[in-house]
């Protein structure tokens, strides 16, 4: 039996090639699960993107290592397993190849899920290692697996984003209705920025403007959750003199110079991943504060110390419904689903995905598996 894989040239991010692999047989303690569908954003560009400095390449080796394998959020059956405490048909959400089979080797089981024990994913960090059971799992539901699969993991970092700035009291921007401090959001059409852009609308003493191509400006403004959007050729059209943070969705290298020497009183920069991924570039040498990368996990740590698991996920959850019930509004819906299916299929939206030509209405969902009928 084989499976395939979408390999991707770690130096050049536009070679990806389809491989036929050999099926391992299952050692003791193993489940073999088929990749069922899993979504494909531009946040999966920024985890390639990001490979190696935040060692997203780590997650699914392969036996070359000038090639990697892209992670991405979906959903799997057990197909065959090894382990006593995982069984035959389970349905799981988590972090899977771009293929259509992945091998786990389960730990920590509990009525809610497991982590992966493999070797090489020890030293990575555990959030990513995590398989939900979806039978018991709050917030899945068969009908909107594509919603989850394609907003769950960005909302959950839009969430955390917010949280994150009002936990640090917006670093002493937020100011009051007359004189709001402005939250800047770069590269708003994508899903991780109107997530943001959707819980920081809720909070007082802010003003939330997005950044966006030109071709994107119609479609951020009928979200309705930015207070204002501009072209990033209008930024000069903020006074210079506006407090602000600067939440860098784009990695855009060009755009965050411009930021950081047009806004004397930028209070934070922070980085959150590269859409614009032929514009990364460094953060050395700029005025104002030092660009800082968040990452989801940490926060993620400090409220489930502060707060308890449980409450962390009644939040979470609470905000997941809120946000879900205006994504799906049928009179205005925020996205639209595109379904691809097969080997093919997933090689063409991968590269469309790449290249930024996708709509910003449009979610990519992959069935990697042309031939499966249950799914």
């Amino acid at each position: 039996m084989t499976h395939i894989r979408l390999l991707v040239d770690k130096s050049d991010l536009s070679r990806a090639e389809l491989r036929t692999l050999e099926d391992a047989p299952l050692s003791a303690g193993q489940v073999r699960v088929a990749v069922q569908r899993f979504a494909l954003t531009a946040n999966n560009i920024t985890y390639a993107a990001f490979g190696d400095a935040m060692h997203y390449w780590d997650f699914f080796p392969t036996p070359d290592p000038a090639w990697g394998v892209v992670p991405v959020w979906g959903f799997g059956d057990v197909v065959q397993s090894l382990h006593p405490g995982v069984a035959v048909g389970e349905r799981l959400y988590g972090y899977f190849p771009m293929g259509d089979q992945l091998v786990l080797q389960p730990q920590h089981l509990s009525p809610s899920g497991f982590s992966d024990s493999a070797p090489h994913r020890a030293a990575l960090h555990g959030v990513y290692n995590q398989y939900l059971r979806c039978n018991t799992d709050p917030m899945y539901s068969r009908e909107t697996e594509d919603l989850q699969a394609l907003l769950r993991p960005l909302f959950t970092t839009s969430w955390l984003i917010d949280d994150f700035l009002a936990d640090n009291a917006f670093f002493g921007c937020a100011g009051d209705a007359a004189h709001p401090g402005v939250m800047l959001l770069s590269s708003a059409s994508s899903k991780t920025a109107y997530g943001t852009a959707f819980m920081l609308a809720q909070r007082t003493g802010i003003r939330v403007v997005g950044l966006t191509s030109p071709a994107n400006l119609a479609f951020c403004e009928s979200l309705g959750c930015y207070q204002q959007v501009l072209g990033y050729e209008a930024l000069d059209t903020l006074a210079a003199d506006t407090p602000c943070i600067y939440i860098d969705f784009a990695g855009n290298a060009g755009l965050r110079s411009a930021v950081h020497h047009r806004f004397a009183q930028l209070a934070y920069s922070c980085a959150i991943g590269g859409t614009h991924v032929e514009q990364l570039g460094g953060a050395r040498d700029l005025p104002g504060p030092k660009a800082s990368l968040f990452f989801a996990p940490a926060q993620i740590k400090k409220r489930r110390t502060e707060w308890g698991a449980q409450v962390l996920a009644e939040r979470l959850l609470q905000a997941w419904q809120s946000f879900l019930t205006r994504v799906s509004d049928p009179q205005s819906p925020w996205l639209e689903v595109q379904q691809h299916r097969g080997p093919a299929a997933l090689q063409a939206v991968y590269q469309a995905v790449l290249a930024g030509r996708s709509d910003p209405r449009t979610g990519h969902m992959v069935r990697p598996r042309a031939m499966d009928s249950h799914n």
